[in-house]
């Protein structure tokens, strides 16, 4: 006991002063490690599209390059279309059985479950067989993106750099989101999404010590970029609508389809994710499966199988016709949910634009401003309601289209698709998938209100003391005498002054060993100073102390005298969130000429 008293009292000499930060010096050692994230995630980026190149190249044209050509250029058969899938499916399904089976789906739920479960610690085997995996399903025609598996293969990359030094787990989140941010700039150009991206999905946090880190692992990628895939923007886009005033009201109607759109094909993945689970093989061979129904979605519609860029690209421009885009949102949606299902490996962002904008672009038939417009606010409101990220989705459209003129537009449908999805749904498309494997993740940050409210709010200030002149045998006789006696009580002088605290454990072990025979407490607690706190400190300090110490009672002294002016006891603590509670539920109208505190 003395020495975790002596522990808490050393952590409580070297407490940092309050400020609105918590950040030190030990942010710029993180800032220099994501240099190396970040430029590692980039080359990671280009090694994954040159895989599914070569991957997509070599099954459909029978050539190896590295250049991306698309999938309904094809002159393969029927039957290759159906089987090419299958067998990219296997494949999958079997470096999951025999590999890591962290490879199956699109990667970011499993990265969520890395930073909030696994201490931030990834495998070595996940960077390897991730992009490998997902090259094999988009290649052979999944109607994937690269952004989840890269997102995924970035975290790991940055897990695993992180691992090779002494650092927190809190540290190791910081450079695995670095490098799953550091990622997705690679593969789009849009470093402003990808941070809000890391804040709004990924850190579960808003401080210095982890955005800094991740903005620079950013930045390292953005300059990177142009010398691994160029410069020119992913998606070329040079609408510029003249919109009428009700354009606002429209962007909200685009929002509300979004949203329901989105909430029925969550739905619909873990409706065909559940009918999947009464097949009667191993979930090896599901992939497979999966891939036969992409196959047979590919005869319908080639254009649906693979990333899709180029599809995006047609969206934006124009060059599509209405019955194209129909039949692409209906052959996309189902090959999209049941390969996904599956458990095949590959991203949902691209799928998600191409759904979008389909919808929006078909909606864009009737609103001022042409369907390509339309297609791109679709897009945004699709990604902001399906993956709950409204800002990250705003961002990613002006980003990708360098539109920074429709900002109004697109804030209003992805706030309006955002709406809806979190009151239609309790859980997005990424965390659904971690609910199922028994883990609740909250997505609402908010202030700690250990960290607002200080001692002297919630101290008892009436204290019951022991004096250091009361003898052993009465202390002894006072602990002993009613069972409801609080285990532990500050011991002070005359004047008012803390000795030190004593426990009833301390007096039943003073009785066995003889220490009250003509003594007083002053004889036993002098010399050692209690656990103290002081009531301009931060209620979270206190629950340190507590922890620390394994102390279910502090006395709380002034600064000056060191007075025992109050006591906090764990019960006091955990009465605080009844309070935060209750403030959620009360509901009161004040009016204006009433006096406010």
């Amino acid at each position: 006991m003395r020495q975790m008293i002596e522990k808490a009292r050393g952590a409580a000499r070297h407490r940092n002063k309050l400020g609105d930060f918590t950040a030190d010096r030990r942010v710029l050692l993180l800032i220099g490690m994501a240099l190396v994230v970040g430029s590692a995630s980039a080359v990671t980026a280009w090694i994954l599209l040159k895989l599914i190149a070569l991957v997509s190249n070599w099954v459909w044209f029978g050539q190896l390059s590295g250049t991306s050509i698309p999938l309904a250029q094809t002159s393969r058969g029927p039957l290759w279309m159906v089987l090419a899938p299958a067998v990219g499916g296997l494949a999958i399904g079997l470096m999951a059985r025999f590999g890591s089976e962290k490879i199956r789906g699109h990667g970011i739920p499993e990265a969520i479950e890395a930073i909030l479960l696994g201490g931030s610690r990834m495998q070595p085997m996940v960077a390897v067989l991730k992009p490998l995996s997902s090259a094999i399903s988009i290649g052979t025609g999944g109607p994937f993106g690269a952004e989840g598996p890269i997102i995924m293969t970035g975290g790991a990359v940055g897990s695993l750099f992180a691992q090779c030094f002494h650092l927190t787990a809190a540290e190791r989140k910081t450079l695995l989101v670095a490098g799953a941010a550091a990622g997705m700039t690679a593969i789009f150009g849009t470093p402003i999404a990808a941070v809000l991206l890391a804040v709004e999905l990924l850190l579960f946090e808003w401080k210095p010590r982890s955005f800094l880190p991740v903005v620079t692992a950013v930045i390292v990628c953005a300059v990177c970029r142009p010398l691994l895939f160029g410069q020119a923007p992913l998606f070329p886009f040079a609408e510029h609508p003249n919109l009428p005033l009700w354009a606002m009201a429209a962007a909200v109607g685009v929002g509300l389809v979004a949203g329901l759109q989105s909430g029925l094909m969550t739905r619909l993945l873990y409706a065909a994710e559940d009918m999947f689970d009464f097949i009667p093989l191993h979930w090896m061979w599901w992939p497979a499966l999966g891939g036969l129904a992409v196959g047979l979605g590919g005869l319908a519609d080639p254009h649906a199988l693979g990333v899709g860029y180029d599809v995006i690209a047609n969206l934006l421009s124009g060059h599509t016709t209405a019955h194209e885009v129909g039949r692409l949102l209906l052959v996309k949606s189902a090959i999209w949910i049941v390969a996904l299902a599956s458990g095949t490996s590959g991203g949902v962002l691209a799928p998600l634009l191409i759904l979008g904008g389909s919808a929006g672009w078909l909606e864009g038939q009737m609103l001022p401003g042409g369907p390509s417009f339309w297609a791109l606010v679709g897009m945004a409101a699709m990604m902001g309601g399906t993956m709950r990220s409204p800002l990250t989705g705003v961002m990613f459209a002006i980003e990708l289209t360098g539109n920074i003129e429709m900002l109004p537009v697109l804030l209003a449908a992805t706030g309006t698709s955002y709406a809806v999805t979190v009151l239609l749904l309790k859980r997005s498309i990424l965390t659904e998938k971690i609910a199922r494997r028994g883990q609740h993740v909250t997505r609402e940050y908010s202030i700690d209100q250990f960290e607002l409210l200080r001692v002297a709010d919630v101290m008892v200030k009436n204290v019951d003391t022991l004096p250091v002149s009361m003898p052993v045998d009465d202390a002894v006789a006072f602990f002993t005498a009613d069972e409801h006696r609080h285990k532990s009580y500050p011991v002070v002088t005359a004047d008012g002054r803390l000795a030190g605290m004593v426990a009833r454990s301390d007096v039943l072990r003073w009785r066995t060993e003889g220490a009250h025979q003509a003594a007083t407490l002053d004889d036993l607690v002098s010399d050692t100073s209690a656990v103290s706190a002081y009531p301009d400190e931060v209620l979270g300090r206190v629950a340190d102390l507590m922890v620390s110490a394994d102390l279910g009672r502090i006395p709380i002294v002034d600064r000056d005298r060191h007075l025992v002016v109050g006591l906090i006891a764990r019960k006091d603590l955990l009465r605080i969130r009844s309070v935060v509670n209750e403030q959620e539920r009360d509901r009161n109208a004040y009016f204006m000429w009433e006096k406010v505190a």
